[in-house]
């Protein structure tokens, strides 16, 4: 399956985890079957930012509650690694909860892209830059 992600989705989550380091950034990834159309970015609330992510709950239960009034649906989370790869860390396959969603990682200056299944992280290696 091809991802497709809009260009603005992927400069604002490169911005934003540049912006955020070195605490990590995060946020919610917006979009209707294959294609990411939106990233909202939310606060870090984990109590160590350097090197953990929470999105804050009440900007995730908002989504949700948009995507069951017929809005966009929620793809998957992004979150930075400052000091790290864009790959999933071990606390990451810890706490994911292997629902099929994407998690799109920023580290080393690059994007990773990860579906979280319940046996783990498996890379999403055809993703398509949108306009």
């Amino acid at each position: 399956m091809t991802l497709e992600v809009s260009s603005a989705v992927l400069t604002l989550m490169r911005e934003e985890a540049i912006h955020h380091a070195p605490r990590e950034a995060c946020g919610i990834l917006l979009g209707r079957e294959n294609r990411i159309e939106q990233y909202i970015p939310t606060i870090n609330v984990h109590p160590k930012p350097l090197t953990h992510f929470e999105i804050d709950p009440g900007a995730l239960i908002a989504c949700h509650k948009s995507a069951r009034d017929g809005g966009l649906q929620v793809m998957g989370y992004f979150h930075s690694h400052p000091d790290g790869r864009p790959e999933p860390s071990g606390t990451d396959a810890r706490l994911s909860a292997g629902d099929g969603r994407i998690w799109v990682i920023f580290g080393g200056g690059e994007l990773g892209f990860w579906r979280a299944t319940p046996t783990g992280f498996e890379p999403v290696s055809d993703v398509v830059e949108r306009t």
